[in-house]
């Protein structure tokens, strides 16, 4: 999911007072849709439809002027209540323990970008664990101990690692359209992943697709029912993973070469006790404001005149709030989680040769206070409709193929480094009997240059806040147990490092704290704050001038692209002259935008960074600045348009439905 507000504007002077997002569809790759992993589809037979959130959560997008959403989750039945749970048991000597406070958050100044902003030694945040247990995490330890002690069956290996994790879902989602409410729902659902290792550090029964089983859980604090649950989730995950490693093994034999990492890294243990999140949403005035702002385009004086034309308007608000523990046998708790909220409104039509036009925006926030007002909210559907009226009279690209500079927004900019970097810097599993470092673009590109040396990327999923707004994509502890620090992925232009969990990659051993774990999936090396900074900043007017400079040192009109939607296709793209003319067109599409062209064809950088935020499938959050591409090819796209509408809509009264 990908989650934003932007109030259509010039881009050179947009900043992100909040987490502001324009129309844009899965601008990243969606991986829970393309996982391979089994365990998506167990969890889809395990219970019945219970939201379309949580998998692809918000995996939004545009699709012929639409809002779509992708992945359900599901709901099962009710658990009955039993006895209270037992009290939690004493943890290791050696672990860590990380006590958050409820508001603890860190500032962080754009000067300082590239600092190291956090670091886990044991004698700096070893603190005392609340005094009241946690029932889930007393019965999880329980029955963990339990497990351990009984899996020492005759004839069969003996796991070397197991984990439990509980996911604590809840959502709610309400929807207008036309200036009426056509759904609401709230659902809570609690699942089980049990992962159960056979083997050792070296070769184990794990692949890449991730790896363990899942059950549903009480909704409420029924030890003895979670334990049932944590066991046979715990006896299907081993069966499991006995196949497995003996499937492996034979498969190891066939290859001549030997893996190049082992499959997975030890880790300390860590005990990590936050505050449960809550879903904390005024329903009814947010109802309101959604209802309100899908029937705009029939009442306000300012789009009233062309109200007619305007095919779809919807309006919506969603939050999602997920509470996660975890033990496992290294001796690990954790107790965390993250809350996310959004808005959306999306107006769309046609063009009168029938091409299908759209606008689709929305405030995001880690707290429901944190989005727009309903004034803002107001404003922002005034201008979506305006700017759409101004999409369906504005030209059709030109036929002629163009190349040549492309000034990207930071917002665009945003798009671009989450589609064609941040995944190929996030190390997967090679697959077996390959030679290869990783998987991606980059799996040879150690130490070469991946972008031009005038821009560096850190991740710090240490860095709660920026600018004065939340980052959903900060944590303190990835969700394998190991702390967060800084980790410097590109020094100036060269990659230097890759992001990693628990499972290794050739030259990269150990974690560096990007395990994370999409609800009911196992974990996989994921980004969390990543900051995109150049050592040449320039500032928006300076962007525009050599944007300018440009169309009149070849003599013929450039591009600039505002936002971007599906594919990196462009949605809001003007063609700028060399008198500095801008001249909105619709019809496009970018070629030759690939990595390539982040390596060795960008010409310079901006200073004021576009913080982009996604929560799904986990929170991530990308803080990028404006980018000016030497060559990129602009062509009008290749869809046959679709028939208008045969007869008109229904007449509108004077605000009367």
């Amino acid at each position: 999911m990908r989650f934003f507000f932007r109030e259509p504007q010039d881009f050179v002077s947009s900043t992100s007072p909040k987490n502001r997002h324009p129309e844009r569809s899965s601008s990243r790759t969606l991986r829970v849709a393309e996982s391979k992993d089994p365990e998506g589809s167990v969890l889809h037979r395990l219970i019945e439809p219970f939201h379309a959130r949580l998998l692809g959560h918000w995996s939004s997008g545009l699709k012929k002027g639409g809002w779509y959403r992708q992945h359900e989750l599901l709901r099962g039945p009710s658990t009955p209540r039993l006895a209270k749970c037992a009290k939690r048991s004493a943890q290791d000597d050696d672990s860590e323990v990380i006590v958050r406070p409820k508001q603890q958050q860190r500032s962080f100044v754009a000067s300082g970008l590239i600092a190291v902003i956090l670091s886990v030694p044991v004698s700096l945040h070893a603190q005392m664990a609340p005094n009241t247990p946690d029932p889930l995490l007393t019965a999880m330890q329980q029955e963990l101990a339990r497990e351990k002690s009984l899996l020492i069956l005759p004839g069969l290996q003996r796991p070397y690692f197991m984990e439990y994790r509980l996911e604590d879902l809840q959502t709610y989602e309400a929807v207008a359209n036309y200036g009426a409410l056509t759904g609401e729902s709230e659902n809570r659902q609690r699942i089980v992943r049990v992962e159960v290792r056979i083997g050792d550090y070296t070769t184990d029964s794990s692949s890449s697709r991730g790896d363990g089983s899942l059950q549903l859980a009480p909704n409420d604090n029924d030890p003895a029912a979670l334990k049932y649950a944590l066991w046979t989730a715990t006896d299907e995950a081993y069966k499991n993973a006995l196949r497995a490693y003996s499937a492996k093994e034979a498969a190891l034999k066939q290859f001549q070469s030997a893996p190049t990492a082992n499959d997975f890294t030890p880790a300390k243990p860590v005990t990590l006790i936050e505050p449960l999140k809550t879903l904390e949403l005024d329903r009814d005035a947010w109802k309101q404001r959604i209802i309100e702002a899908s029937g705009i385009f029939q009442t306000a004086p300012e789009v009233r005149s062309f109200a007619a034309e305007v095919q779809s308007s919807s309006a919506s608000i969603d939050a999602v709030v997920v509470n996660r523990y975890t033990v496992n046998t290294d001796g690990t708790v954790l107790r965390h989680g993250y809350a996310g909220y959004n808005d959306v409104i999306s107006v769309g039509g046609q063009a009168a040769d029938g091409m299908q036009l759209s606008r689709s925006n929305g405030s995001s926030a880690a707290t429901a206070e944190g989005l727009e007002s309903a004034e803002a909210l107001h404003k922002r559907t005034i201008t979506n409709l305006l700017s759409l009226k101004d999409l369906r009279e504005a030209p059709v690209v030109d036929a002629e193929d163009y190349h040549g500079p492309v000034l990207f927004s930071g917002d665009a900019s945003a798009d671009v480094i989450n589609r064609l970097f941040v995944p190929n810097v996030e190390a997967d599993r090679p697959d077996m009997g390959t030679t290869a470092r990783t998987q991606g673009a980059y799996q040879s590109s150690l130490r070469t240059p991946v972008l031009p040396s005038f821009l560096t990327v850190v991740d710090d999923p240490g860095l709660h806040t920026f600018e004065g707004q939340s980052l959903v994509g900060a944590y303190s502890v990835d969700d394998e147990g190991v702390p967060v620090a800084p980790v410097t992925v590109v020094d100036h232009g060269k990659l230097i490092d890759y992001l990693l969990g628990r499972e290794p990659v050739k030259d990269f051993p150990e974690s560096n704290g990007h395990g994370r774990a999409a609800p009911g999936q196992a974990a996989h090396s994921r980004a969390g704050v990543v900051v995109v900074k150049s050592t040449q900043p320039l500032s928006a007017a300076e962007m525009r001038a050599k944007l300018l400079a440009l169309a009149k040192e070849q003599g013929r009109d450039v591009y600039e692209v505002e936002t971007l939607g599906g594919e990196l296709s462009p949605r809001l793209l003007y063609r700028v002259s060399p008198s500095g003319k801008r001249t909105l067109v619709r019809g496009a599409v970018f070629d030759e935008l690939d990595q390539r062209s982040l390596r060795s064809g960008l010409l310079a950088a901006g200073g004021k960074p576009w913080v982009a935020q996604t929560l799904s499938p986990v929170p991530e959050t990308t803080i990028a600045p404006s980018l000016l591409f030497a060559d990129i090819a602009v062509k009008r796209a290749s869809e046959q348009q679709q028939k208008l509408p045969y007869y008109a809509p229904p007449a509108i009264g004077d605000g009367q439905k």
